[in-house]
């Protein structure tokens, strides 16, 4: 990464405090430039007055895009460092001026999106619902986690109960139509992981409510491998849902060895569930979206810029991705009835 002279450092530092107070920046920041010292200072906050009347084109001195590095409220040293590296790289390779800021929120960084005050940013997956959905974001990558972008989940009963499976898991599809596997929930109770997980809550639930079936109240077990446990118990609740495939949890190895035949999946929910990817902002002109998505895709072919994006975001690999791999997961997620800015962590 280069290194700025004396003066190139005084000249971003006004840079980005004149970008905050023209954009009226919507979340706390920390400002990140290339000065020495140890401990970066909190920038202070702006209050939200006005969507950014700026008139000059994006990606340039007077006009800079705005990276968002993940949420934090005390990021330190390393984390401001790899900032300022994924910066310089895509400035290099794209020719746009880039500044980078430290949402206090990831609620606060959606909402800068909404504003203008974001332009590329890493969104969880209910975040991501919440920005496409006021059409402010559109996905460029999307983060892979053990060779997946997407992973499934499953609704499962103990075998002694009354249920019909729905699920061959000698050929790893459902069979039958899922109105008649989910049916047979109504009014039943449910074990689920917590309020916030997509497998262990919110996408099952939305399932049952697209497919109209009410349950009663459920249990929150706190944890997955728990919710096979109450399945297991049969005393606790009458169905649950995890993750494809928590039955295999090598905590429940030792007291149930007998999990997979007394744990059995009525119907198992696709691979629609996202990780965490990385956004832009649908203001930005399509051509100007391409050629940042490049130049990420060549940033994590480096040794240096991959070590970045697992400092600030945590990705060891990513793919192009667009919104219409994400169209199920909303659609669930969005019929579950929750208020999705609740389950922004």
């Amino acid at each position: 990464m280069m290194t700025n002279t004396p003066s190139r450092k005084m000249q971003k530092v006004l840079l980005i405090l004149s970008l905050l107070i023209m954009l009226g920046c919507s979340f706390p920041v920390q400002l990140i430039a290339d000065a020495p010292t140890a401990t970066p200072t909190l920038a202070p906050t702006f209050a939200p007055t006005q969507t950014p009347q700026a008139t000059a084109q994006p990606g340039t001195d007077q006009n800079p895009l705005i990276l968002a590095l993940a949420p934090s409220s005390h990021p330190n040293e390393a984390f401001i460092a790899a900032g300022d590296t994924i910066a310089a790289f895509l400035e290099s390779r794209t020719g746009y001026r880039i500044v980078t800021v430290v949402p206090a929120s990831e609620n606060a960084l959606v909402e800068s999106l909404a504003r203008g005050n974001a332009h590329i940013a890493s969104l969880s997956p209910y975040a991501f619902v919440v920005a496409r959905g006021d059409n402010s974001a559109t996905a460029l990558l999307a983060r892979v986690r053990e060779g997946q972008t997407f992973y499934a989940s499953q609704i499962i009963a103990n075998r002694n109960k009354d249920f019909e499976s729905f699920f061959d898991e000698a050929r790893n599809e459902n069979i039958g139509e899922a109105a008649a596997a989910l049916q047979q929930f109504q009014e039943k109770k449910a074990c689920w992981s917590d309020t916030t997980s997509p497998s262990g809550y919110v996408i099952p639930l939305g399932l049952l409510n697209q497919a109209q079936v009410q349950t009663r109240g459920g249990a929150f077990l706190e944890g997955q491998p728990n919710v096979v446990r109450g399945v297991y118990a049969d005393d606790i609740c009458d169905f649950g849902a995890t993750f494809v495939d928590a039955r295999t949890s090598p905590i429940l190895e030792a007291d149930y060895p007998d999990v997979m035949e007394q744990v059995i999946v009525i119907w198992r929910i696709p691979a629609i569930i996202p990780y965490e990817n990385i956004s832009i902002a649908t203001s930005l002109p399509v051509e100007m979206r391409r050629v940042i998505q490049r130049a990420l895709i060549d940033l994590m072919l480096t040794p240096e810029g991959k070590s970045a994006m697992q400092t600030v975001y945590g990705f060891d690999e990513m793919l192009p991705i667009d919104d219409a791999a994400y169209a199920e997961f909303i659609t669930l997620a969005q019929a579950s009835g929750l208020d999705l800015t609740d389950l922004i962590e």
